[in-house]
C-alpha cells in the first residue's frame, strides 16, 4: 500500500477512534439514552443513501427533523455531526479501496481540508454566510451549465484522469483548503469538489473518495465538541448511525455502476451540482427569520 494511502487511513482511523471513545465514555457518564425510534433509522438510511450518491444529507436530515418536530432546533447541528461521524468511515473506506485516485493527491487534499477547517473555524465563521452562499450558488449554477453543455456535446468533454500534476495539483489542494474552511460557515464541499475536479480534467468518480475522505476527518473532529458539550440528541444520533450504514451499503453499488458509464456519471454529477446550487441560493435568499439548513458536506 502506498505510504500516502497509509497516512489517509491513519488519519481516518485516529479521529474515528477518538470520537467513538468520547461518545461511549460520555454516554456511560451521563447515562444518555441509546435506543432510537424507527423514524431515526429510516431518516439515517434514506439520507445516507443520498449522501453516498453525492447529494449530501444534512439539509435532508434537518428537513425531516423539522417536519416531525424533534429534536429541538438547538440540538440539530450536533445531532447531524455526531450521527454521521461513524458512518463516514465506512463510506471513506469503500470509495478509497475501489476508486483508484492518485494516493498523494488524496492525502494532500484530505490534509488540506482538515487544515482549512482548523484555520477557518475562527475566520470564516465570522464572515457573512449569506454572501458566501450567493457566490457559491452562482458558481455552481455556472458549473452546472458548463456540464450540461458538455453532456450535450456543445463543448468538449472533461477528462477522465485519476490524478493531477503541476499547477492543477496545487490548485486542487488549495481549493480543498478553502472548502474545508467554508465548512465552518455551513457550506458543503460535495458539489464544489465535483465541479472543481471535473473542470481540472479528472474523472467525476475521482471526486468521491476525495470529498468523502475529507469529511471522514472533518466530521468526527467537529463531533468531539458536541459530545463534550452534550448539545445533541444521543438516541437520534444512534439511529442516524445505524440507518446510515444501511444507506451507504445500498447506494455504493449504484455509484460504481455509474462510474462504468461515464456519460451517465456526468449527468449524475450535473444533477448533484444543480441541486446544490438551487439549495444554496434558496438558503441565501431566504428571509432572515427563516432558519434553513446548509447544503450538506455529507
Amino acid at each position: 500500500m502506498p505510504a500516502a494511502l497509509v497516512v489517509v487511513y491513519a488519519c481516518l482511523v485516529i479521529v474515528e477512534i477518538a470520537v467513538v471513545a468520547a461518545w461511549v465514555a460520555a454516554t456511560r457518564r451521563h447515562r444518555w439514552p441509546v435506543r432510537p425510534v424507527a423514524s431515526d433509522l429510516w431518516i439515517g438510511a434514506v439520507t445516507s443513501f443520498l449522501d453516498t450518491l453525492g447529494i449530501g444529507n444534512y439539509a435532508q436530515i434537518t428537513a425531516a427533523f423539522k417536519l416531525r418536530g424533534h429534536p429541538p432546533d438547538e440540538l440539530i447541528p450536533g445531532t447531524l455531526n455526531v450521527g454521521n461521524s461513524v458512518g463516514i468511515l465506512l463510506s471513506s473506506a469503500l470509495f478509497i479501496s475501489v476508486v483508484p485516485v492518485e494516493p498523494v493527491l488524496l492525502m494532500a487534499m484530505v490534509i488540506a481540508a482538515g487544515a482549512g477547517a482548523w484555520v477557518g473555524a475562527g475566520i470564516v465563521s465570522r464572515m457573512p454566510r449569506r454572501m458566501i452562499q450567493i457566490v457559491m450558488g452562482i458558481a455552481l449554477v455556472l458549473a452546472a451549465g458548463f456540464f450540461t453543455m458538455t453532456n450535450l456535446g456543445v463543448v468538449p468533454p472533461t477528462g477522465a484522469a485519476m490524478a493531477l500534476h503541476g499547477w492543477k495539483f496545487a490548485l486542487a489542494v488549495a481549493a480543498n483548503f478553502v472548502l474545508g474552511a467554508l465548512m465552518c460557515a455551513g457550506i458543503g464541499n460535495y458539489a464544489p469538489s465535483m465541479a472543481l475536479l471535473a473542470l481540472l480534467g479528472m474523472n467525476p468518480i475521482a471526486a468521491y473518495p476525495i470529498m468523502i475522505a475529507s469529511d471522514g476527518v472533518l466530521i468526527p473532529v467537529a463531533s468531539l465538541g458536541f459530545i463534550r458539550s452534550g448539545r445533541f440528541a444521543p438516541a437520534v444520533a444512534v439511529g442516524l448511525t445505524l440507518g446510515g450504514f444501511v444507506g451507504v451499503i445500498a447506494a455504493f453499488p449504484l455509484v460504481k455502476m455509474l462510474a462504468d458509464h461515464l456519460t451517465l456519471m456526468r449527468w449524475a454529477v450535473t444533477g448533484v451540482i444543480a441541486y446544490a446550487a438551487v439549495a444554496m441560493l434558496r438558503s441565501a435568499l431566504a428571509p432572515a427569520g427563516e432558519a434553513r439548513a446548509p447544503v450538506a458536506p455529507g
